[in-house]
């Protein structure tokens, strides 16, 4: 792993659980690591409940969009997170994978469910990730 450790959060549509893990790694992380998000078959919009859960944290997605992973950043990431894709997600031997099997339900809680697991990733890569996010 070099000294930047980056992290590709995969989902079907990439318009929510994975949105919101980048969204929450980025703001932990700003440039001690590298994070993109990609889906296996990308929707046309992000997750309205999505927006607004991280909106209640102080985190803006909204500049982002669903979009497919590239080969780029398979290559690049050293932990590769699957949250729902099953077979649809790539498998580059050699690579460090998680499966995050994050339960269907309100945003809000989807949230803060992927807020511990994102805060424990960052640790295991030796980054501090601060204190947690809470609602505003």
């Amino acid at each position: 792993m070099s000294d930047t450790p980056a992290v590709l959060f995969l989902c079907v549509k990439n318009g929510g659980k994975s949105q919101m893990a980048l969204g929450l790694f980025a703001h932990y992380a700003g440039d001690r690591a590298t994070a993109w998000s990609a889906g296996s078959e990308p929707g046309g919009a992000l997750s309205s409940g999505a927006v607004a859960a991280m909106a209640e944290v102080g985190i803006d997605i909204t500049h982002e969009h669903p979009k497919r992973w590239t080969d780029s950043q398979l290559h690049e990431a050293d932990v590769i997170v699957t949250m729902g894709c099953g077979d649809a997600c790539p498998f580059i031997p050699g690579k460090q994978y998680e499966d995050w099997a994050i339960e269907p339900g309100p945003s809000d809680a989807q949230r803060d469910e992927i807020d511990g697991r994102v805060r424990d990733l960052m640790i295991r890569l030796g980054i501090e990730p601060g204190e947690p996010v809470v609602a505003l």
